[in-house]
């Protein structure tokens, strides 16, 4: 089988499950979520491989152990690539992003220090406007509201200096073309436009070298 997008009852499945979100209804309806949504996020994922790295589908489960909100499952379904790449598709349509979602506290330092330097830190603004005059979106996540501490509030680069996290992400809405193999096209487009922030990232921040919880 090969990848032809996602028909309109995956986009339906999810309304559905955002008005009942219960372990009933899953149960119930649990065959067209594997092959309406499952089935053609895996199948993208294969042909992805050969240029972007082997990928993964994140559990539709969420985790509500420490959450007031107790909805069991989440409304959208998520694929990770090995390159750092993430598509999402929902009701609301197709998404996808690409860099570093949450620096953990090394990556931090790493990320914050090549900010803050000149040379360093202006090719990451010119990385920046590059992947944004492609129209994606470049945000910072998990932003502080201060000086992080050790920096001069009137750094040049202060903005990119309070992210905690990098990402270049772009959406589309519904439409014709996401239920053929053109949704493929789009998406390739999107992790190849914003490949100069994953390389900037790669080279100057890289994974964490502290253990995970």
């Amino acid at each position: 089988m090969t990848f032809e997008g996602w028909q309109d009852e995956a986009l339906e499945f999810y309304e559905r499950l955002e008005a009942d979100n219960s372990k009933a209804f899953w149960a119930e309806h649990k065959e067209l979520y594997e092959r309406a949504v499952r089935e053609p996020m895996a199948l993208l994922l294969d042909r992805l491989e050969p240029e972007f790295g082997p990928g993964r589908i994140f559990r539709p489960n969420r985790d509500v152990r420490f959450s007031a909100d107790k909805a069991p499952y989440k409304t959208h379904v998520g694929g990770y690539l090995e390159s750092g790449g993430y598509i999402q598709l929902s009701a609301d349509g197709l998404a996808c992003g690409q860099g570093m979602y949450h620096l953990a506290a090394d990556q931090l330092e790493r990320y914050r220090a090549a900010v803050a330097e000149d040379v360093t830190g202006a090719e990451l603004e010119r990385v920046v406007d590059r992947v944004g005059r492609a129209g994606r979106v470049v945000s910072g996540r998990d932003r502080l509201k201060t000086t992080p501490r050790g920096y001069p509030r009137d750094h040049p680069r202060i903005e990119l200096l309070r992210n905690k996290g990098l990402v270049a992400w772009q959406e589309w809405e519904p439409a014709d073309w996401l239920g053929t193999a053109a949704a493929l096209g789009r998406i390739t487009t999107f992790l190849r436009a914003a490949q100069p922030l994953k390389d900037w990232l790669d080279g100057h921040v890289g994974p964490s070298a502290l253990p995970s919880r």
